[in-house]
């Protein structure tokens, strides 16, 4: 018999709609192969959330919310009602975090995530927003309540990063991690390696929609080092912040520098690199590097991303791919899901 998963969304951005559709489209899947049924209950939005016990059709919400950009005159609608209200007053198993990111202060999501673990709801995110800084703090709340903390979507969404050092690597220790954590960046330089100005590779990226108009944080290596931390943290039990990391981006990178590397059989990458050093501390920084021919994220190209883990027992695992987009983020979200109740 099929086990009801009652799931509020907090957040109905891109991602958040995203995950509304693949939970509709995927329904009859989780029943016949995980034997769950995966019903969304609540949207909590800016202005008036929406609640219905028995369950929203997730294509029709998604489409209501991006006609109006607001849930006002929806049947199911609460005015004024935001995330937290519908935390306190739904009925439901799973909390799915797709707000917003604030790396500085985490809010909303910070709130979000500890009303629900504190209810004894199993959290999965796509927001790194509250675990840069209280990933400890978080943990221990789910585990005083017997609930999972899922964050794969948060650490480069559609790539299995935690999956891998959570689950393939028990029983290792992770001594180094090595990752091409930033579709942008990496497509950048993918191009500039084949004679592309900077500029030129970028504008193009943003034609694509894969670089934001303000690519900042993508090609400074802010979004890699927040990755990083996040990584570091959870997979090294680091206590890193993404300040704490030392951050060189791509814009200073000449095009004629990464020509030549590439002469010499090396490719550059924005590489986050997180080492455990003799003393049992994590140290991290950020930084393109030209990497050997022999190196596995060498072969990391356009916008996809790659992490390499090195253990004590296990040597070198590399994992690459996974689509940088709202459908692979929310695929990220659905499989954290499932895996909490094939756990059970």
């Amino acid at each position: 018999m099929s086990k009801r998963v009652r799931i509020v969304v907090c957040g109905f951005g891109r991602v958040g709609r995203a995950f509304a559709r693949l939970l509709g489209a995927k329904r009859a899947l989780a029943e016949r192969a995980h034997g769950v049924t995966l019903d969304l209950v609540g949207v909590g939005e800016l202005g008036a959330s929406l609640l219905r016990p028995h369950g929203l059709p997730p294509e029709e919400t998604a489409s209501f919310f991006e006609a109006r950009g607001s849930f006002a005159g929806h049947p199911d609608a609460r005015p004024g009602w935001q995330g937290l209200d519908l935390l306190r007053e739904a009925e439901a198993e799973v909390l799915v975090e797709t707000t917003p990111t604030d790396i500085r202060t985490g809010e909303p999501a910070l709130g979000h995530v500890r009303a629900a673990l504190g209810r004894g709801m199993h959290v999965a995110s796509a927001n790194k927003g509250p675990f840069i800084r209280h990933y400890r703090e978080l943990r221990e709340l789910a585990a005083k309540n017997g609930a999972a903390l899922k964050l794969s979507a948060a650490a480069a969404a559609a790539l299995p990063t935690l999956d891998v050092a959570q689950v393939c690597l028990a029983g290792a220790e992770i001594l180094a991690i090595e990752g091409v954590l930033n579709g942008t960046s990496n497509f950048i330089l993918t191009r500039m390696r084949t004679g592309q100005a900077y500029a030129e590779a970028l504008a193009e990226a943003q034609r694509l929609g894969i670089a934001e108009p303000d690519p900042t944080l993508d090609v400074e290596g802010y979004d890699t080092a927040n990755k990083l931390a996040l990584i570091a943290n959870v997979c090294m039990d680091a206590d890193l912040e993404p300040g704490a990391v030392e951050r060189t981006g791509i814009t200073g990178l000449a095009a004629e520098a990464v020509r030549a590397a590439a002469a010499e059989g090396r490719t550059y990458r924005l590489v986050g690199r997180a080492v455990r050093d003799g003393d049992g501390r994590v140290r991290a920084r950020v930084a393109p590097e030209g990497l050997p021919s022999d190196h596995p994220l060498a072969a990391v190209d356009g916008a996809e991303k790659g992490i390499t883990y090195t253990t004590d027992t296990m040597h070198r695992v590399t994992v690459v791919g996974g689509k940088s987009d709202p459908r692979g983020a929310a695929a990220a979200l659905l499989k954290d899901v499932l895996n909490v109740y094939r756990a059970s």
